[in-house]
């Protein structure tokens, strides 16, 4: 039996509390654990060791950069090479990994190397964590995803090197490489290269060195697939079951589909535009377009000024950016699965079928109900961001929306208007950058008092309504 401190007492005080989180439900426990971090990862980025100037970084920059490192988006209102020294730099790394891993992930990990057992508790936070269906196989799944991103960004990282030794001086290139790695595998779009490619540079200095571009590419494509996608994968070649599960199937779909669409669009569009793709050998027009395609999928790098692209352009690259990675990844957005699911749904309705069906498979109606609320909230997250930012800044409307879908994927990219934004601003981009890494539903939950205390909804009669 629990034995209850006195109040009023400071043990009493710690005993409500510890009593308090272990009511706490899964979903409002992630989103707080994610705000201590944060708040934790501003309070460091601040302290005179972290920044390269004598004055330090205005806490609401530092929260923001904190925010924005572990959320992996990698929108920044300071250079992050030119701003933060190498201890400010290796915060904001520590910060994208725990972020593009969960924090959940994590501690997990730290307790099995320290031979603790895993309780029922943390089980069911990781569940929540990767969006999983039930608790079983999620500490093995951990391990899986640990040793995953530890080999990937360790390859990565060595790629990396093997170009950037030539540019920088060897320690420089070397912790240059792992920052990139991890940067990229997590999604997160941040870059110190401003030291010799200028601020605010990211990958513009690459623009005809495809090398660089690829593996990032490549990192970023394997952290947005997810990791049970590819934990599932990998264990084809080993496994007597050859059968690809119906969500890695829609992952593996979209994903195709989304980074074709998305490189003929931008190839197309900025062909001829002088300030982005016209005056570039075809070849690197290609490779340039085709990676404009895989960064909108929450990474944030870029090697084009987007600043400069089309219209058009921009409508395509926030489209992308609005679906975003995969479940269970490092990234952020709607996810493709959700996208791939309300698609279905749609055609179902279409040609009049009662089930939703892909491979054979049919697809339980409360998933198709769940994208489509999940879509509808960030649709919603999004308006309400543009509409704050629209009352307290002059920048155009567009950069406004660019801005704000960028912050809710999880991406990074910015038409240059992220520095001079006031501090409302920020603060909102802080929130729907929160809201688009934790998802939209898991934060709804989190927020509805009624889910976090288990109360039963009663069921009334049904009655329809007109629709369309």
């Amino acid at each position: 039996m629990y034995k209850s401190e006195k109040p009023g007492t400071l043990r009493g005080t710690l005993s409500s509390l510890d009593l308090r989180f272990k009511k706490m439900s899964p979903s409002r426990f992630l989103v707080l654990g994610f705000i201590v971090i944060v708040l934790v990862g501003g309070i460091l980025l601040t302290l005179p060791v972290s920044n390269v100037n004598e004055k330090p970084v205005r806490f609401i920059d530092a929260l923001f950069t904190s925010t924005s490192a572990t959320c992996v988006t990698g929108l920044v209102v300071v250079d992050t090479a030119t701003t933060y020294t190498r201890f400010g730099q290796v915060v904001i790394m520590l910060l994208i990994q725990v972020g593009g891993l969960g924090f959940m992930a994590m501690a997990t990990m730290i307790f099995v190397l320290l031979g603790r057992r895993i309780g029922l508790r943390s089980r069911l936070l990781l569940q929540e964590s990767y969006n999983q269906f039930s608790i079983h196989g999620l500490v093995k799944l951990t391990k899986t995803v640990i040793g995953l991103t530890l080999f990937i960004e360790g390859t990565g990282a060595l790629l990396l090197f093997l170009r950037l030794k030539d540019l920088l001086p060897l320690g420089e290139a070397v912790f240059a490489s792992v920052f990139e790695a991890v940067s990229a595998f997590c999604n997160a779009g941040f870059d110190i290269f401003g030291n010799f490619s200028g601020p605010f540079s990211n990958l513009s200095y690459f623009i005809k060195d495809g090398y660089v571009p690829m593996v990032i590419g490549i990192l970023i494509v394997l952290g947005g697939l997810g990791f049970p996608v590819l934990a599932e994968v990998m264990a084809l070649g080993s496994s007597k079951n050859t059968r690809i599960s119906i969500h890695t199937r829609l992952v593996l779909t979209i994903t195709a589909i989304l980074l074709a669409v998305g490189a003929a669009a931008v190839f197309a569009l900025e062909y001829t535009n002088p300030e982005t793709l016209k005056g570039l050998p075809t070849v690197h027009k290609v490779w340039n377009s085709i990676f404009m395609s895989i960064t909108p999928r929450t990474a944030g790098f870029n090697v084009l000024n987007i600043g400069a692209l089309r219209a058009p352009t921009v409508m395509v690259v926030m489209l992308l950016m609005f679906v975003g990675a995969s479940p269970s990844s490092t990234g952020g957005g709607i996810k493709t699965v959700t996208a791939g699911v309300l698609i279905l749904g749609i055609m179902a309705t279409i040609k009049g079928d009662d089930n939703v069906e892909y491979y054979e498979r049919r697809i339980p109606k409360e998933q198709v109900v769940r994208a489509t609320a999940v879509v509808l909230l960030a649709a919603a997250v999004v308006l309400a961001g543009v509409f704050i930012m629209s009352m307290v800044d002059d920048a155009p409307l567009l950069d406004m929306l660019f801005e704000v879908v960028s912050a809710f994927g999880t991406v990074g990219l910015s038409r240059g208007i992220t520095p001079g934004l006031c501090d409302t601003s920020k603060l909102t981009l802080i929130v729907t950058m929160l809201i688009g890494r934790l998802g939209p539903l898991t934060f709804a939950v989190a927020l509805n008092y009624r889910a976090s205390t288990g109360k039963v909804k009663v069921s009334f009669p049904e009655e329809h309504v007109m629709i369309g």
